[in-house]
């Protein structure tokens, strides 16, 4: 059966932010929404919005009654091309018991195994690239590692060229662009032509790695097996395609927003993880906590119900604001501070909740600790460069505003 093209949200509308800066951390409409409209009907999406922990989580998780599937979405990435709606590569918008055998597929290629596996690797290039940063010298930390480790990293783990790195990282920059209705089908041409690239670079790489596997992403693809189905080559470029966005871009936003962190939320933070590395990675989980922005997930009313305390109706749609639920005064104390010693970081929703919890959310964790440790024990402290200004190094993308560029001085 064809895909139906579903009709995109224009989220950005909902909290109509004037500036780039106020939606990189929107503080105070969290708040506001928090406290005066936990459940928040906008007209001119025709949408229900909520904030606060328990609703998002609940949202989330009850696919009984919220759906995955619907035929609008705030989500505007990869390409919409016509094709055959494949259940395994499209089970991120299905509920179980339908998504069930894509996820499984995918997820045995994520075990803790791989995890263990892939730790050295992703060691020796956050190594590699922490070594090219000079001494005592003023560097822009997401040219030099934000924006460059996850690319590497996924293209050592898919086990493609390493020299064709950075052309992953053009697909990815144009899959997703963030939704811009002034230039809406300029932006479709666009995205059609890189899934066209990207489909034609991977596909001979997969049928090649059929007769030779090895250690990579790929190859596990190839061999995995679920209730005596596998993969088709094609499925494997489509689901490859898949973790490419959750795997780069996602994670590039958070690691750059972690070293901001790092210079302007609390600067006595960098001396005191330096002084004791296994504070990192609860830092880790604090910073996807407060700084990750902006993420959020819609899903379409099953039945009628009255779970979010108003009347939902069949067909409504309900948007999932995580990022707001992680500043919830309910579930974290004084919420709308940064505290890397904070006992229950770990439950934020960044990476959602329920039965489509990102599956990439270990291997993102294991990059950000690695790529802070390695940072952290090489320069003894760092500082911001004066007269940064935030509104011009910010540009909007899929999780929200993502820093295009962050200054600082190094120090050995």
């Amino acid at each position: 059966m064809k895909a139906m093209p579903k009709e995109i949200i224009p989220v950005n509308e909902i909290p109509n932010f004037q500036s780039r800066s106020e939606e990189f951390f929107p503080a105070e409409w969290y708040k506001e929404m928090l406290e005066h409209h936990p459940v928040y009907y906008h007209e001119k999406t025709n949408t229900w919005n909520v904030f606060t922990h328990e609703h998002v989580k609940q949202v989330l998780s009850n696919y009984e009654f919220f759906s995955s599937e619907g035929h609008r979405s705030g989500i505007f990435v990869g390409a919409n091309n016509d094709g055959e709606k494949n259940p395994h590569t499209h089970f991120t918008l299905m509920d179980p018991p339908q998504h069930r055998k894509g996820r499984s597929l995918l997820a045995a290629a994520f075990t803790p195994r791989s995890l263990k596996n892939w730790e050295p690797r992703i060691q020796k290039i956050a190594t590699e690239l922490v070594e090219q940063i000079e001494d005592n010298s003023i560097i822009d930390i997401v040219d030099k590692m934000a924006a460059s480790l996850p690319s590497l990293v996924i293209a050592d783990l898919f086990g493609v060229p390493i020299q064709d790195r950075y052309q992953f990282k053009a697909w990815v920059d144009t899959l997703f662009q963030p939704y811009d209705k002034t230039r809406l089908d300029d932006i479709e041409l666009e995205k059609q032509k890189a899934a066209k690239e990207y489909f034609e670079y991977l596909y001979p790489i997969v049928v090649q790695k059929r007769s030779n596997l090895s250690d990579d992403i790929i190859s596990d693809l190839i061999q995995v097996e679920v209730d005596g189905e596998r993969f088709t080559d094609e499925q494997i470029v489509q689901m490859t395609m898949l973790l490419l966005g959750a795997g780069v871009e996602t994670t590039s936003h958070a690691l750059a927003n972690a070293f901001y962190s790092l210079l302007y939320d609390d600067d006595s933070l960098y001396g005191e993880l330096r002084n004791n590395l296994d504070l990192v990675p609860n830092a880790v989980e604090e910073f996807l906590r407060y700084r990750f922005h902006i993420s959020k997930r819609d899903r379409t009313v099953k039945q009628d119900n009255n779970l979010l305390g108003v009347d939902l109706k069949k067909g409504d749609v309900v948007i999932a604001w995580m990022s707001a639920s992680n500043m919830d005064e309910n579930k974290f104390d004084d919420p709308f501070s940064i505290d890397i010693h904070r006992a229950n970081s770990k439950r934020h929703l960044t990476f959602g909740s329920g039965p489509h919890f990102c599956l990439g959310a270990p291997l993102a964790r294991l990059e950000i600790k690695t790529a802070l440790e390695v940072f952290l024990q090489k320069f003894s402290h760092i500082e911001p460069v004066e007269g940064f200004d935030l509104e011009r190094n910010l540009i909007a993308s899929a999780p929200g505003q993502s820093l295009t560029s962050l200054p600082m001085k190094v120090y050995k």
